[in-house]
């Protein structure tokens, strides 16, 4: 008998960008909003029987009635029952979203929230256990607790958890971390025969049986996502089972370091600037570092505010980058009298680190606007 179901988690609902402008913000959330529907129709494309969501629906308890609304009417467009696992983002505290009348008046009769550990059949021939958090520091460890009271299994057996893996943490000590090797070996004396994580935002297996997968996010939240904007179909049949990415998300984050040090190096930042596709969706983190002079920080400048107006977001660090004027940037400025005294008052006090360097460095900037010359 075959079971196949769709994987997803860490929605994280509500979720806000500082660097994003209001519009670009609204935008990212309906993606975000958007992404659910088109894993309700994946699932039905795929003739998935049920949706597991592992953890942290929401960015957290304190979401506004909105969000929540909005994540219930892309819900009610799913045609097969979503299993919902609370996370630490939102846990089943006093707090809990999932408890507010709000919530509970409008969910669609195929949402279930998984509130406690106890096994249950969402299809014939499976059993689902649940580890949910109940609050943001949980006294024990959800899945540790949950593995140590479960017998050999009789049927298919999956458990829904939510956490952090030892194997890609420093905090090896945190009693919350789930350990590899304890899933592992509930793997080996058959209590599972998969366990569908969530808290990971890439797509990541765990262990050697490949039976334990961290589904990702299913639309991005930030740079150093290598496999983000996915969802998994698991297909479990005769003792074996079969893992799926399959892409959902639709937006870019992006993060590079430009080294510009030349004309050409200058040049070929504008070129890429211009060869990324999809700008509206794309977020940038750039982070500038070389030496130029006024002249070539202008063609820079100008690259980077077409870019602002072209992409979703544009966040830039500068900080390592120097900007040095050289004789070429005042060659044919034709400054005389007091404006030629003020221009070498300014290059001179550019020797001097600190503020005084920073504010002649951008009074020399904008006099080679205003004369043309910083085109």
């Amino acid at each position: 008998m075959r079971i196949r179901f769709l994987q997803t988690g860490d929605w994280q609902l509500g979720m806000r960008r500082y660097y994003f402008s209001e519009g670009t913000q609204e935008r990212y959330s309906q993606a975000r909003f958007d992404a659910i529907r088109t894993m309700g129709q994946l699932a039905d494309d795929e003739s998935c029987q049920f949706v597991l969501v592992c953890g942290d629906v929401f960015e957290s308890n304190q979401v506004d009635r909105k969000t929540v609304a909005r994540a219930l009417e892309a819900l009610k467009e799913v045609r097969v029952p979503v299993y919902i696992l609370p996370g630490n983002h939102d846990p089943l505290d006093a707090g809990a979203v999932y408890d507010t009348d709000f919530f509970l008046e409008r969910k669609p009769e195929n949402v279930h929230v998984i509130r406690d550990s106890q096994p249950f059949e969402p299809v014939e021939g499976l059993e689902l256990v649940g580890a949910p958090w109940m609050s943001k520091r949980p006294a024990v460890n959800p899945v540790s607790e949950v593995i140590a009271g479960l017998p050999a299994a009789e049927t298919e057996r999956v458990l829904v958890a939510h956490g952090g893996l030892d194997k890609f943490t420093p905090d090896k000590d945190n009693p919350l971390i789930i350990s590899e090797v304890e899933l592992e070996a509930a793997i080996r004396e058959r209590k599972l025969q998969y366990v569908a994580l969530g808290d990971r935002h890439s797509v990541t297996r765990v262990g050697e049986s490949g039976r334990a997968w961290y589904a990702g996010t299913p639309e991005v939240t930030d740079t150093g996502e290598v496999s983000s904007s996915r969802v998994l179909v698991v297909d479990m049949e005769n003792d074996d089972v079969t893992v799926r990415e399959v892409q959902v998300g639709k937006w870019s984050f992006i993060r590079r370091q430009i080294e510009l040090n030349s004309v050409e190096d200058v040049q070929n930042f504008g070129d890429w600037l211009g060869g990324l596709e999809n700008k509206d969706s794309t977020v940038l983190k750039l982070d500038l570092a070389g030496s130029i002079s006024l002249t070539l920080n202008g063609a820079v400048e100008k690259n980077i505010a077409l870019a602002f107006d072209v992409f979703a977001a544009v966040d830039v660090n500068d900080d390592d980058l120097m900007v040095v004027p050289d004789d070429e940037d005042f060659s044919d400025l034709g400054f005389s009298g007091f404006a030629g005294k003020t221009v070498e008052q300014l290059r001179a006090s550019m020797d001097v680190k600190g503020p005084e360097a920073e504010n002649s460095r951008d009074a020399l900037m904008l006099l080679l606007r205003l004369s043309g010359s910083g085109e």
